[in-house]
């Protein structure tokens, strides 16, 4: 579904909201009775609506019982919650009288947790269960601050010094002026998830979030009618800028999935009209379809490619950048549509009018066949501390390989060594207890230096091309952006995750996560045992993959090249340290624990190139 044929605009303005508890003010006030949002409710088995009179008149309880603890002004509180609407009830009721909000990642590891609960000096924490307390109680002193502990889901016998919040929320409901809050004030500290050294605490304001909202709309359109499936967490502030205030502000709906485990079924059910996700979920959807297709063989394959290059001719078309399809192409796009498009679309709900990609570079393939099949599919750019978005494609102007188009009110400009420069209202007021890293990061002329590499061609499209820290400075001279090499890698379906290193070496190398589900058909074909740890260094299996490697990097130029990987079975995950809660990699994490791994590549290298030589 592309079309908005019946949809509804009713977006309330930044000036009208004034701030981000003023917006969900004017939202109630306008359409109370409109669904706001749809949770499940695991003990009675359904999903529960509320429309936004109830979560108006909840968030007023949570905020009569807030103001009752006695915080000033500006004391900060954090959550450790999923998506929920006790989530949204916290942050209205907190914003509201004045406090900041610290959001936290569920599946961070309780130190890094504890290290952003002590640096921010936070008051409160309202968690789900009492296994998140136990986690964190015996670094306990980490966080001195700390008075309160509010636990969702409480055992009959609550233990210290765990409050139920259903005991909690005994305060009569009660109004609260908003008049005094300042726009530009502190609304909430939003820790990044670095892949090197600590979280850095990214102020940012009312006014902020709500001009990159207010933005975001005027390039892409939201709708009253719209449902958004809320699966990102809400820490992450490209879910909590437009999967949660963005709704917000245009009047749409949210429902919470139950888990990224059920997102298959949860689409089903609710049928959500925009999807907004990271790349790894288009992945993940893709490699259960290409799984799907060789089970059922060449004939269903070959529909598949028809109907995504058929499809991907008819977007080009439309966007100008191609001709219009031949009759046979035109005559056959409805039967393709029916037989293969509408059937692959309708796992994803069969509603969808958009999806959008950001926290990371979608792949090629990824975007050829959504888009080809008749999905929207837009990506765009941003960091924490720009609110996040910066620059966005639309449905008019869609160049999937770009990041699309600054927003309006957002400036952009290279400055040395192409880094992208940012500037506008959407730009964070600084770093939390570091004015340093903030002087270095916001010039005296109020441009954001990113660290990211880009190009800008005449249109306006934004190209990202790399990480300035994560460029590779070969001993040759050559500089290599990896982030490149790793996307073109983890297109093969038999390989996950990628690491290529290199740094003051003659040639690069790599570290490849093997995928454990393609794994073993592979391992078959080539007569070797999956589950053996020899069967990853079999010589057979070393020379299919070289194969690989070099078919993905025949593009890039001859310094590019990888003649040495290390293969794995073991995934980089949040929990092994791997990875950040974002899902981006901690480079020197990695190298640091594959050291001797990737040492022994050079070595082995290194001795076939001087055998060859002899």
């Amino acid at each position: 579904m592309s079309g908005t044929t019946g949809f509804t605009q009713n977006v309330v303005t930044c000036a009208e909201a004034g701030s981000l508890p003023g917006l969900f003010r004017v939202r109630c006030e306008r359409t109370p009775d409109a669904e706001a949002y749809r949770q499940y409710d695991a003990a009675a088995k359904r999903w529960e609506s509320y429309s936004w009179r109830d979560v108006a008149e909840l968030t007023a309880q949570w905020q009569a019982s807030l103001a009752q603890e006695g915080f000033e002004a500006g004391a900060r509180v954090a959550i450790l919650l999923k998506n929920s609407v006790e989530w949204v009830c916290m942050d209205q009721a907190a914003q509201s009288l004045g406090l900041v909000v610290v959001p936290l990642y569920t599946t961070d590891n309780p130190h890094n947790i504890a290290y952003i609960l002590g640096d921010c000096g936070a008051r409160l924490l309202l968690l789900a269960d009492a296994a998140d307390w136990h986690a964190l109680a015996p670094i306990r002193d980490s966080f001195p601050d700390l008075a309160k502990v509010l636990c969702v889901n409480t055992p009959a016998e609550a233990e210290a010094p765990l409050t139920p919040v259903k005991e909690w929320l005994v305060a009569p409901p009660g109004g609260t002026d908003l008049s005094d809050i300042d726009p530009h004030g502190l609304a909430t500290i939003v820790y990044t998830s670095g892949t090197t050294g600590r979280p850095k605490g990214v102020m940012l304001s009312h006014h902020n979030i709500l001009s990159n909202v207010e933005a975001v709309l005027k390039l892409v359109p939201g709708y009253m009618e719209d449902v958004y499936l809320s699966f990102l967490p809400l820490s992450h502030a490209f879910e909590r800028t437009v999967g949660y205030y963005l709704p917000v502000m245009a009047g749409s709906t949210v429902v919470f999935a139950r888990s990224v485990p059920d997102l298959p079924e949860d689409l089903l059910t609710v049928q959500p009209t925009v999807l907004i996700s990271v790349p790894r979920i288009y992945e993940r959807v893709y490699d259960k379809l290409q799984g799907q297709l060789s089970r059922k063989g060449g004939l269903a394959t070959a529909l598949f490619e028809r109907a995504q290059t058929v499809g991907w001719s008819r977007f080009l078309a439309t966007q100008g950048r191609g001709k219009k399809p031949g009759v046979m192409a035109r005559l056959s796009w409805p039967v393709l549509q029916r037989l293969v498009a509408h059937k692959i679309l309708a796992r994803l709900g069969g509603r969808l009018r958009l999806a959008i990609s950001g926290g990371a570079p979608l792949a090629p393939k990824l975007s050829r066949c959504f888009i080809g099949l008749g999905l929207p599919v837009l990506q765009g750019y941003g960091l924490t501390e720009t609110s996040p978005i910066v620059t966005a494609n639309t449905l008019q102007d869609n160049l999937p390989e770009s990041v699309g188009v600054p927003l309006p009110g957002v400036e952009v400009e290279l400055g040395a060594e192409n880094e992208l420069l940012v500037r506008g209202p959407n730009i964070m007021l600084g770093y939390w207890n570091d004015p340093e890293k903030t002087r270095q990061t916001i010039d005296e002329d109020g441009w954001l230096h990113t660290g990211d590499i880009a190009r800008i061609d005449d249109q306006g499209h934004i190209f990202i091309a790399g990480r300035l820290k994560e460029i590779i400075v070969m001993s040759t001279g050559e500089k290599v952006p990896p982030g490149d090499l790793e996307l073109a890698l983890t297109g093969d379906p038999l390989f996950d995750q990628a690491m290529v290193t290199g740094e003051g070496k003659p040639h690069l190398v790599a570290v490849i996560v093997l995928n454990s589900e393609t794994w073993p058909t592979v391992a078959g074909s080539i007569g070797l045992e999956p589950d053996a740890k020899e069967s990853l260094e079999a010589p057979a299996l070393m020379e299919l993959i070289k194969g690989k490697v070099a078919a993905v990097l025949q593009d890039f130029p001859a310094y590019a090249r990888i003649p040495a990987v290390h293969l794995t079975l073991q995934p980089w995950t949040i929990e092994n340290g791997m990875i950040t809660p974002t899902m981006k990699l901690k480079r020197q994490v990695i190298e640091e624990k594959l050291s001797v791994q990737i040492s022994r590549l050079y070595e082995k290298h290194s001795a076939v190139r001087q055998g060859t030589k002899a």
